[in-house]
């Protein structure tokens, strides 16, 4: 690739089909790109999901956006300190800043290692749909105002959509910014409603973005070179 430093990539391991999963991580396999698997709830929540994490020592996302009371966060954590391979975890902005403070605080004294990063305005939703909500604001200067908290907090990773990115980067020239709502050229947006191509998402000075089912459906390793080409 162009540039030596190989680019993050988070592949969304969204199943709880342990099979699919252990296909997954296999079959993403780069020496051309630094692929992390990401496991979100549905697999973490499932019967095999957390037994598979104990047991998992190679570098992971942990994505399950804690957000609730200081005290609970702070517990919720804390029962994850066996999870040896965890380096990544998200927590909800919208939790506040004492949240976010006591989740920093607690993830330092488990693994200094671990990155935590704040969850600003999910991609799923648009600005009607935080006026729905009840937010006044748009969504760009609400994304600025959790990332001031998320910074605040101690915090040094932030989730957005690509689109908020380079903004971001603009503030703050040292957060590790990761973008989900990821799709190749061409394939549906599904669920998501700010979305962006990989080449793009990086242009606009992503640190790290997330990809899904443009990578994990159909034929993986076919979507892996296709995933690298578009980046070349």
């Amino acid at each position: 690739m162009r540039n030596k430093k190989k680019k993050i990539i988070f592949v969304a391991c969204d199943t709880s089909n342990l099979k699919q999963i252990k296909k997954i991580i296999n079959q993403t396999k780069s020496s051309e790109l630094n692929i992390i698997p990401k496991f979100g709830m549905q697999f973490f929540y499932s019967k095999d999901g957390r037994k598979f994490l104990e047991k998992f020592k190679k570098p992971f996302f942990l994505d399950v956006k804690i957000a609730d009371v200081p005290n609970t966060a702070l517990s919720a954590l804390d029962s994850l300190k066996d999870l040896k391979g965890l380096r990544y975890i998200t927590v909800h902005a919208s939790g506040g800043l004492d949240m976010l403070k006591t989740v920093v605080k607690k993830a330092k004294s488990i693994n200094k290692k671990i990155i935590v990063c704040g969850v600003t305005i999910l991609t799923s939703l648009n600005n009607k749909s935080v006026k729905e909500i009840g937010y006044n604001n748009k969504i760009d200067k609400l994304v600025l105002k959790q990332v001031s908290l998320i910074k605040k907090s101690g915090a040094t990773g932030c989730i957005c959509s690509a689109n908020e990115a380079s903004m971001i980067r603009k503030k703050y020239k040292n957060l590790f910014i990761v973008t989900p709502g990821i799709r190749l050229p061409g394939d549906k947006t599904n669920d998501q409603k700010r979305v962006m191509t990989p080449r793009d998402a990086f242009k606009n000075k992503a640190s790290a973005i997330v990809i899904g089912r443009s990578l994990t459906s159909s034929k993986i390793k076919n979507n892996l070179k296709r995933l690298i080409n578009h980046l070349n």
